[in-house]
């Protein structure tokens, strides 16, 4: 069974179908948001963001990646990163999820002015992708994510859970997107994948 078909199994009552054929609650968007961690404790990283969105008002976890294990961006003397990808049902507009993004990763111990150099190591990483089919270049927010369609590691599990969602400003499908890729670095299901990540669609 397909992402598509697994979250429509479980939506709320008065659904609308979206992007993607995705269901979606009446008054909720569906958001995707990208998961990343190379420092220290890798998977209690992601699991420790995951844990504290699930327990963000107004927002439902409805859907999760595998989590990746996938070659680092940027300076060659870090180690490899843990990727994920979390589908959410929200009610907050994406300047409002975008802050709570910010709020977890200080929680994780991530602290952005301190970072001197733009792709180094961090204890954990999360990235708005998409917020439904919105459109949006304002001050520190984008969406969709201006380079998610350039990287493997967030294409690979994204497409776990909206390969036929279409690229709102691309106009192509994520799985087309993610056959078109072409060196983008490594990217390989982490093969110590603890039971505790749950994975599939409406969690």
């Amino acid at each position: 069974m397909g992402a598509s078909a697994n979250l429509a199994a479980g939506a709320a009552p008065g659904p609308k179908r979206g992007n993607g054929d995705q269901i979606v609650a009446a008054g909720r968007v569906r958001a995707f948001i990208a998961l990343g961690s190379n420092l220290g404790e890798r998977e209690a990283h992601l699991s420790d963001a995951r844990a504290a969105l699930g327990g963000t008002s107004g927002l439902r976890i409805v859907g999760a990646s595998r989590i990746y294990q996938t070659e680092p961006m940027g300076p060659g003397d870090q180690g490899p990163y843990l990727n994920a990808v979390l589908a959410v049902d929200t009610d907050a507009t994406a300047r409002g999820l975008l802050e709570r993004l910010l709020e977890v990763e200080q929680q994780g111990g991530r602290r952005r002015s301190s970072e001197g150099q733009r792709w180094g190591p961090r204890s954990i990483d999360l990235d708005l992708l998409f917020h439904g089919e919105a459109r949006l270049a304002e001050e520190g927010l984008e969406v969709p994510h201006p380079r998610l369609h350039q990287r493997a590691f967030v294409l690979e599990p994204l497409c776990e859970l909206a390969g036929d969602w279409i690229h709102p400003g691309l106009g192509v499908s994520l799985e087309t997107l993610r056959q078109q890729l072409q060196g983008s670095g490594w990217v390989e299901v982490y093969p110590q994948q603890t039971a505790s990540w749950t994975v599939g669609s409406d969690l």
